[in-house]
This record gives structure tokens, C-alpha cells and sequence, in this order.
């Protein structure tokens, strides 16, 4: 079996960093305070954000070039793995916010948490900061960490929740902004992505394969399923599932106009299971059945 550093409880993750434990369902750690360590894979069975800096041991970010690199936020959700097995030595750097989903149980944050797409992208996705946004990340930090050093009342974990909520819809803003800073980039994904439909569709792999999925389109240009839709709908209003339809749509018109391909053999090439899918399929986006369209 894998070798895997287990963290079931904040306070295991609290006394692994050296830091003291204040509440048992949320911590902000300081991870200066850790020891240096080699790379391990880690598990966390609770909600995890590394404010760290852009080189930092456990965490490997690729060779891009970043817009800011005033600081790096990394997203993890219950039960993820991150890091890798290895003799390197490092010193842990940065801030981290820990918190249980057991913590937002009863709260509106509980039913929105699964809306913050970004605890689901990859650790080369991070959100990187400018420095006044590092600023008001660690505002954040300090607004929590405050509570945390009170005496428990029936304030407080309203007031916990609803700082962690206001940290998460700064971080949506944040990305947003990544997302348009980085659009040169994102164009260029976008063009692959263009590029791997067209080479799909263009060969074989619709009728052995079927129609090509959003995580199949994701995993091709090795983005998380989530960053990858989040950024596609950004870049063109649709999401992947609609462009794909859409491309497809387009392909399937082209093939109608050739009638020595029955309409079956048009639903099989682009990877329908059967033909009578097909035909509500097309008609549901083109407004007509495909054998309308051809007589038309």
C-alpha cells in the first residue's frame, strides 16, 4: 500500500505544524513554525488553503511564469492527496486555513461550499496573488484567527463561518481576475481545445469511443475537470458540455449533406449508441429532425 500521511483531525494536522490547537473544527496554522521535513504524500479529511510562496517544497507549481507571485493560494477538499513521496529536505513556509465541513453544518456555507469550484482544480491551477490581495487574504486570516482567541459564545461560530465564506467569495473574485489576466494563455487553451474536437471528430474515435466527454477534453490538455470548465465558460459563455454539442451539431450537419450516408450511419460515426438518440439530440438544438434538415 501507497505510503500516505493521514490527517484526520485538525488537531493531528495542528501538532504535526507545532501549532497550538484553539478550536477542534478550524485552525489557522502558521507553518514557520513546523520543522523541516522530507516530501510525504498527505491526506486531509478536512477543507485545506496553503498561502504559501511560490516555491515551497511540498507544493510544485511547473515552470510557468505566474502574473504575481506575491503569494500562491492552493485549494484541497476532504479526502484529497496532495505532495509526493521523496528524501528531499524542506522548511514549510506560509499560512494555512483548516476548517471540518462538520463546522458548516447548519449554515448556508454548507449547501454553497461544492459552488467554490476551485477546492476541485489542480495544484498547477493555483490562484496567485498581487500583493493587496495577499493583504486582504491574510485580513481574512486575521478576522478568524481573532475569533479563535476569544472565549466561545453564541457569536462565534456565525462570525467563523461567515469570515471563511467572505475569504472564499474574495478568492472567486480573485480568480476571476486570473482568468482575464491571464487571457493570452487561456486562448491558447482554448485553440487546443478547438484542435482536439476537430481532430476527434475527423477520425474514427466517435464510433469506438463515443462522443468525447468534458473530463475526457479535460485530462487531453491536463487541466482539472472544474478549472477547465470554469475557464472555457469564461472565455466563450458556454460551457464545455455545450461547446462540445455545439461542435458536434456542426459535424453532424456536414455529414447530412453527403446522402449516400444513411441517417443511422451519421448517428453511429459521431458516437451514438442509437440512431433515435440522434434524432432527439438534433432536433432539440437545430430545431429540426435530421432528415428534415436533409430535405430542407
Amino acid at each position: 500500500m501507497e505510503d500516505i500521511l493521514i490527517f484526520d483531525h485538525i488537531s493531528e494536522y495542528n501538532a504535526f505544524n507545532n501549532n497550538e490547537t484553539l478550536h477542534p473544527l478550524i485552525s489557522i496554522v502558521n507553518l514557520d513554525k513546523a520543522n523541516e521535513r522530507t516530501l510525504r504524500k498527505m491526506r486531509y479529511d478536512f477543507y485545506l488553503v496553503f498561502l504559501k510562496k511560490i516555491k515551497c517544497g511540498d507544493l510544485r507549481y511547473g515552470l510557468n511564469n505566474y502574473d504575481y507571485e506575491e503569494g500562491t493560494l492552493i485549494f484541497l477538499s476532504p479526502g484529497q492527496v496532495i505532495g509526493e513521496n521523496g528524501t528531499e529536505s524542506y522548511k514549510p513556509q506560509g499560512t494555512a486555513l483548516a476548517f471540518h465541513p462538520d463546522l458548516l453544518s447548519g449554515s448556508a456555507l454548507s449547501k454553497k461550499i461544492k459552488d467554490y469550484h476551485f477546492f476541485s482544480y489542480a495544484v498547477n491551477e493555483a490562484l496567485h496573488l498581487s500583493d493587496k490581495e495577499r493583504k486582504i487574504i491574510l485580513d481574512c486570516f486575521q478576522k478568524i484567527e481573532y475569533e479563535l482567541e476569544q472565549n466561545i459564545d453564541k457569536h462565534s461560530k456565525q462570525l467563523i463561518v461567515s469570515n471563511i465564506e467572505l475569504f472564499l467569495n474574495y478568492c472567486e473574485r480573485f480568480y476571476d481576475r486570473q482568468f482575464i489576466t491571464r487571457d493570452h494563455v487561456n486562448k491558447g487553451i482554448l485553440l487546443r481545445f478547438e484542435e482536439l474536437l476537430d481532430e476527434y471528430f475527423n477520425s474514427d474515435y466517435p464510433s469506438t469511443l463515443g462522443i468525447p466527454t468534458v473530463s475526457y477534453c479535460a485530462d487531453q490538455l491536463h487541466l482539472s475537470s472544474n478549472y477547465f470548465g470554469d475557464l472555457i465558460k469564461k472565455e466563450t459563455g458556454k460551457s464545455p458540455q455545450e461547446y462540445i454539442q455545439s461542435k458536434l451539431v456542426n459535424k453532424a450537419k456536414d455529414m447530412l449533406f453527403d446522402k449516400d450516408r444513411s441517417i443511422n450511419e451519421v448517428a453511429y460515426e459521431l458516437g451514438f449508441k442509437y440512431p433515435q438518440h440522434f434524432s432527439r439530440f438534433f432536433k432539440k438544438l437545430v430545431g429540426s429532425s435530421p432528415n428534415e434538415f436533409r430535405n430542407n
